[in-house]
């Protein structure tokens, strides 16, 4: 944790009064050099115009009963009437100058007189202006973070050519030369783990966060990213035992159309903005499973959005989380997006799981994303978790003993090692009860036996040395090991082929590959492209082709 000024951000500091008196600025604002508020507009004894308000600064002035200043043959600023020539005007048994004068450095006010000013005034009801938004943004602030990047331009080969092309015209930043970015972000574990987007954080070397109610800069590190939703995770590195104010989750469907909104964020670099909406359209389509989420997928508000927003929160008027910031439509006004609760949900899960770890663990099991209580979502036939006896719908309250903080420290106490034994404590149906969950290695059950069993295909890895030894580039999909004699319909496939696609994804390890064709159900096809050498002659040709297999 550091106090140092946040990279890029101007502090803006508030202004001080003097110990001789302030100035006051008919339009509100305080300023220790009375000239930039006020200024006359020539010598003593001419006229000053300040927001349509006539004075001649020689002449006493006085309060009239109505609710403006008056002067001396001038206008009545809150009548609109002229006051009769001779006719002393009604005051409330002082003068006006006895607190106020104006002279060439602008409207002085005498503090002493003022204090000894006794009229009553009214206590302000804040009660009454602490409406449902307020109490939102005061809920959610805490969790906002702003976010500035720090990367380095690394050379381009193709930079020195087109500057001897385009000359004077081609202007790019030199390599080595540090460029900063903005963005915002929401807390979402106590822990100190936060959303943003992926493109905020991408290809960057530092990122430093500042929570926007505190002062305190902190630098932050990648701990998962996901370019198909375009959301990243990070961890923010504060010092052992601090904890932060998390956001809390909506419902992935409970959105309604027309609906007060909030966007929180940091934009243009400011800080700690908030501008208010409505839920303009749903997400208008569910996202293809190889696509990336567009304008069709998100959420659509017309918020105020500007850059520097992205990563922000979109919040319901209760103050929970119901999409990220993420877009403008340049071309139209109030037209801006955020991903929709759900699909951060079902990212967070993938993301962070023991599967998708280093140590590619199995556990078998879906916990919701957010906070407490953690759900288990679904399990998977045959897995560690369902021979455990774990079950949709289930509880978890305690895991080794200890109750879990937030959802990613939960699935950190999962990664144990492999072969050993973590105990769950759960609550079903009002009851509660422990189990034991022993987790194995990811590749003991999705390997190419898996495939063999499924699709009657066994593939393998396409190694440097197979590759040579096959003649194709290393890198570019899965060798075909072997095929079932009775599988009909796959001719063309044949041993030595190698499949570079998946349902239109591409696959370059074997356990991925198993995982994603075990998410098929049996019945449903499944599309292999593959490229497979042929012999003309004395040349050698390489031929793409596809084919469909059932999935058992």
């Amino acid at each position: 944790m550091t106090t140092d000024e946040f990279p890029m951000t101007k502090e803006i500091r508030n202004l001080k009064f003097s110990g001789a008196g302030f100035s006051v600025c008919p339009c509100g604002l305080f300023s220790s050099r009375p000239s930039a508020l006020l200024e006359a507009s020539g010598n003593r004894g001419k006229e000053t115009r300040t927001l349509g308000l006539t004075e001649p600064p020689h002449e006493p002035m006085h309060l009239s009963r109505g609710s403006g200043l008056a002067t001396g043959g001038s206008r009545n600023v809150a009548t609109g009437h002229e006051p009769a020539r001779g006719v002393r005007r009604p005051h409330f048994g002082f003068r006006i100058s006895d607190f106020f004068r104006i002279s060439d450095f602008g409207l002085r006010i005498s503090l002493p007189a003022l204090l000894s000013l006794t009229l009553p005034l009214p206590a302000a009801d804040s009660s009454i202006r602490r409406d449902a938004t307020v109490a939102a943004v005061e809920k959610v602030m805490p969790a906002v973070v702003n976010i500035a990047t720090a990367n380095a331009l690394r050379a381009d080969p193709l930079d020195e050519l087109r500057r001897q092309f385009f000359g004077p015209y081609h202007s790019t930043r030199p390599p080595g030369s540090v460029g900063y970015s903005m963005g915002s972000g929401v807390i979402i574990d106590e822990e100190g783990y936060l959303l943003t987007n992926n493109h905020v954080v991408s290809q960057t070397e530092e990122i430093w966060v500042k929570p926007a109610t505190t002062t305190n800069t902190y630098r932050a590190r990648v701990v998962a990213q996901d370019p198909k939703t375009d959301l990243a995770l990070l961890q923010i590195q504060a010092p052992p035992g601090e904890r932060f104010t998390a956001v809390d989750f909506g419902q992935d469907d409970d959105l309604l159309l027309g609906e007060t909104v909030l966007a929180l964020g940091n934009p243009f670099g400011l800080g700690g903005s908030v501008s208010r909406g409505i839920l303009s359209s749903k997400s208008r389509v569910p996202p293809n499973e190889n696509e990336q989420l567009d304008i069709p997928n998100w959420l659509q508000t017309d918020a105020a959005v500007n850059p520097g927003n992205s990563g922000g929160p979109l919040v319901n008027i209760q103050g929970q989380l119901i999409g990220l910031n993420v877009a403008i439509l340049k071309q139209a006004q109030g037209i801006n997006f955020a991903i929709p609760i759900k699909r951060i949900v079902e990212a967070l899960t993938d993301m962070i799981t023991p599967e998708s770890s280093n140590r590619r663990l199995w556990f078998g099991a879906q916990i919701r994303a957010g906070r407490p209580p953690f759900t288990i979502t679904s399990v998977q036939p045959e897995s560690p978790a369902a021979k455990a006896g774990l079950k949709a719908g289930d509880v978890i309250v305690e895991i080794n003993g200890e109750k879990p903080v937030g959802f990613i420290s939960l699935n950190q106490r999962l990664l144990t090692e492999k072969n050993s034994e973590v105990k769950l404590a759960l609550e079903r149906s009002g009851q509660r009860r422990t189990v034991a969950v022993r987790l194995v290695g990811l590749d003991s059950y999705y390997n190419s036996a898996l495939i063999r069993k499924q699709l009657g295909v066994s593939l393998q890895e396409l190694t440097p040395k197979l590759a040579q030894t096959l003649g194709f580039r290393p890198g570019i999909g899965l060798a075909v090991a072997g095929v079932d004699r009775d599988l009909s319909g796959a001719e063309a496939l044949v041993p030595g082929a190698v499949v570079t696609m998946i349902d239109g994804r591409r696959v370059l390890d074997v356990v991925d590959a198993a995982r994603f064709i075990s998410s098929h159900a049996p019945g449903e096809r499944v599309r292999l492209d593959f490229l497979v050498r042929q012999l003309r002659g004395t040349m050698v040709t390489l031929r793409q082709d596809a084919v469909e297999l059932p999935v058992r």
